[in-house]
């Protein structure tokens, strides 16, 4: 993996473990020569990951649309910062830029750009290792409930396999490099998105 985006959310949340951890995966991306691909927002947990990338010396490389520049407070020290029409844009930029997608913790945004991530893997639109950083076990309900779509026939148990879930840095980035992707047929183009 040479870049890998991180959807993460605008805010701190209620637990310094979630600015800490998320620090710590910025300081351990740029060491690994990682480029960072994430939201381009100098505060919260993005603010965090970023630092982390940038004090390290590490590529850092933001994406916002036109409309958020302001309400995110877009990180003026960025590798890169690229301005994107709207929110579809956006996702799509950041996919191309990356050959791997992780989700640490946040809000519905982080949850609605992961999703669509892990629904395009779904559909075959790409075979990329996504992983969930599950700090403080911030995502345990949500696996929770991921499993209880499977046990009722939503979610085929391949599907749900496709996700690496760790609550350590090293064993996410370990479970991401080592992902053999499964063979899924494209079910429709990125075009058709």
């Amino acid at each position: 993996m040479k870049s890998i985006v991180v959807f993460c959310g605008s805010s701190e949340g209620n637990s310094p473990q979630y600015v800490d951890q998320a620090y710590q995966l910025g300081c351990t991306l740029a060491e690994q020569k990682i480029t960072l691909v994430y939201g381009g927002a100098r505060i919260g947990i993005m603010g965090a990951i970023a630092k982390g990338v940038l004090d390290v010396g590490g590529r850092a490389i933001g994406v916002i649309p036109e409309f958020l520049m302001k309400k995110e407070v877009f990180h003026p020290n960025l590798s890169q910062l690229i301005i994107t029409q709207d929110m579809h844009e956006r996702k799509m930029k950041m996919h191309a830029l990356s050959d791997g997608i992780l989700m640490l913790p946040g809000g519905y945004g982080t949850l609605e750009e992961f999703f669509e991530m892990l629904t395009w893997a779904q559909l075959g639109l790409h075979q990329y290792p996504i992983g969930i950083l599950n700090t403080n076990g911030f995502y345990d309900a949500l696996l929770k409930m991921m499993k209880h779509m499977v046990d009722e026939g939503f979610v085929k148990q391949l599907n749900f396999e496709m996700l690496l879930v760790d609550d350590t840095i090293d064993g996410l980035l370990h479970k991401m490099r080592s992902y053999e992707p499964i063979p899924v047929p494209k079910w429709i183009t990125k075009e058709q998105t």
